[in-house]
C-alpha cells in the first residue's frame, strides 16, 4: 500500500523521526571539540550563571538554518545563488574565503580528530592519526552516497549524545542552579564570554550548507516546509541538551573544584583526565570516544557540504543571476566537489608538518570574522526581497530575531578583527 503525503510533504504514515535528517547533519557538523570546549570553560568559570547563553545560541543557529532552508525551498536556489543575485562582490568574498577557510581548517579537522585517539592510543604520532582521519573521511565522502553520509551523522551525534548527556548525569546536575541559569544575567567581564557562546554553538559555514543537504535528501519544493523546520528544530534541540550538558559538567566537576582547563582542544582531553578520576577509566574512554564523534563528524560534513558549496561557486559564479536554479549545483560527485574535497585533505597536511604561517592565519581570522555577520545580513536582505514569493517572506518575528542574530555577530566579528590585528599594531 503505498504511503499518501499531505500538502506538508509529510508522509501520513512515517513516524516523525524518520523525517529528520539533513538538521542532524548540519548540527553535527556544525558542534565541534570547540563548541564543547566553549560551554565547558563557561561552566567551570561562571558555574550555572551562563547556562542562558548556551541556549540563545542553539536559538541563534535555529533561526539561521531556518532561513537558509526557507530561502532554497521557496525560491529554488541555493544560499550561494541567492549571494549571487546581490552582486558580484559576495562571489568574490565567499570565493577568497571559501578557499582560505578549507587549507586552514583542513588541518584544524584533522588535528582534532587525532587529538582523543592519540590519547586512547598513545604508542602512535598524533599526526599519523591525523592523516589517517583525512583520507578516510575523503573516501568516506567521495564514494559515499548521502543516504550512507546522513545515516553516519546520526550515529556519530548519538555516540556523542550518550558521552557528554552521560557525563553530565553522572555530574549530578544541580536542578536550581539550571533554573536559575536560565535567568539571564551578566557577571563582571563576561559580556564578550556571553556573547562568544551564543555566538559559537555550532556556528560555522556549515549552517549555510543546509540547503545543500535539503537539495540532497530530495526535500526541494515549498510543500517540505514544514518538514524542513520539524528537522531543523529537533536538530538544534538535540544541539541545546549538548550544549547545556557540557556547562553542567564544567559547573559540577570544574567550577566546584577550581578546576582550570587547558585552552583549545586540549581541554577535553583535560576533562577526560578529571572524569576518569572520578568515574574510572572506562568513562573517561567513552567520552574520548564522544570527543572523537564530535570532531570526525565535523571533518565529514565539511568534507562534503562545504565541498557542495565550492562546486556551486565554480560552476554559477560568472551567471546572470536569471540563469541560476539548484538544478544547475553539481552533486557530490562532480569533478568541482572532488577537487574540494582534495583541496581539503592534502596541502592541509603540509601544516601539520611546518605549523601554520602567522600571516596565513590572521587572513583566516579577519575573513572568519566576517562570514557570520555576511550569512545574518544577507538572509535579512534576501529573505524581505521580491526574490522569495510573499508567503514566504520574513514575518516580524523572523526580522526581530535575524536583526538581533545579526548584531550579536556583528559584534563577535570586530571583536575578532581587533584580536587578529591588534598583535599586528603593538596592541
Amino acid at each position: 500500500m503505498a504511503e499518501s503525503v499531505n500538502t506538508q510533504g509529510v508522509s501520513e504514515e512515517t513516524p516523525k523521526w524518520r523525517i529528520v535528517g539533513p538538521g542532524l547533519v548540519a548540527a553535527a557538523t556544525g558542534v565541534g571539540a570547540g563548541d564543547l570546549v566553549a560551554t565547558l570553560l563557561a561552566g567551570s568559570l561562571y558555574g550555572y550563571v551562563l547556562l542562558w547563553a548556551a541556549v540563545l545560541g542553539c536559538i541563534f543557529k535555529i533561526v539561521l538554518v531556518e532561513g537558509t532552508g526557507r530561502w532554497y525551498l521557496a525560491t529554488g536556489k541555493t544560499i550561494f545563488q541567492g549571494w549571487r543575485s546581490l552582486g558580484i562582490w559576495t562571489s568574490w568574498y565567499f570565493g577568497i574565503y571559501v578557499v582560505l577557510w578549507g587549507f586552514v581548517y583542513g588541518a584544524t579537522a584533522m588535528t582534532s580528530s587525532a587529538l582523543p585517539l592519540a590519547t586512547l592510543f598513545p604508542g602512535i604520532p598524533l599526526n599519523v592519526f591525523a592523516v589517517i582521519s583525512g583520507i578516510v573521511g575523503l573516501a568516506m565522502v567521495w564514494f559515499g552516497k548521502y543516504g550512507g553520509f546522513e545515516k553516519i551523522m546520526t550515529v556519530m551525534v548519538g555516540i556523542l549524545f550518550v558521552a557528554v548527556v552521560g557525563s553530565a548525569v553522572l555530574a549530578v546536575p544541580n536542578l536550581g542552579g539550571i533554573i536559575s541559569g536560565l535567568v539571564p544575567r551578566l557577571p563582571e567581564g563576561s559580556l564578550f564570554y556571553v556573547l562568544g557562546i551564543a555566538g559559537g554553538v555550532g556556528g560555522t559555514i556549515t549552517l549555510a550548507a543546509y540547503g545543500y543537504w535539503l537539495k540532497e535528501k530530495g526535500w526541494h519544493t515549498p510543500q517540505w516546509m514544514k518538514v524542513m523546520r520539524i528537522d531543523n528544530s529537533v536538530a538544534y534541540i538535540v544541539t541545546g541538551i549538548l550544549a547545556i550538558s557540557m556547562l553542567i559538567v564544567g559547573a559540577e566537576l570544574l567550577f566546584a573544584a577550581n578546576i582550570a582547563l587547558s585552552e583549545g582542544d586540549d581541554g577535553l582531553i583535560d576533562l577526560a583526565d578529571v572524569l576518569a578520576d572520578r568515574y574510572g577509566e572506562t568513562w573517561s574512554v567513552i567520552f574520548l570516544v564522544g570527543f572523537w564523534a564530535a570532531s570526525f563528524s565535523s571533518l565529514l560534513g565539511v568534507w562534503n557540504g562545504v565541498s557542495l558549496m565550492f562546486a556551486d561557486f565554480v560552476v554559477n559564479y560568472r551567471k546572470h543571476p536569471k540563469d541560476l536554479s539548484a538544478d544547475k549545483a553539481p552533486g557530490s560527485g562532480s569533478k568541482q566537489a572532488r577537487a574540494y574535497m582534495l583541496w581539503l585533505t592534502f596541502p592541509p597536511m603540509l601544516l601539520l608538518l611546518i605549523g601554520e604561517p602567522f600571516a596565513l592565519i590572521v587572513a583566516y581570522g579577519v575573513l572568519g570574522a566576517l562570514f557570520m555577520p555576511f550569512l545574518a545580513i544577507t538572509l535579512l536582505w534576501l529573505l524581505n526581497s521580491k526574490r522569495v514569493p510573499q508567503q514566504w517572506r520574513n514575518k516580524a518575528l523572523s526580522n526581530v530575531l535575524l536583526s538581533v542574530v545579526a548584531l550579536v555577530f556583528i559584534v563577535l566579528g570586530f571583536q575578532e578583527l581587533y584580536n587578529q590585528v591588534a598583535p599586528l599594531l603593538g596592541g
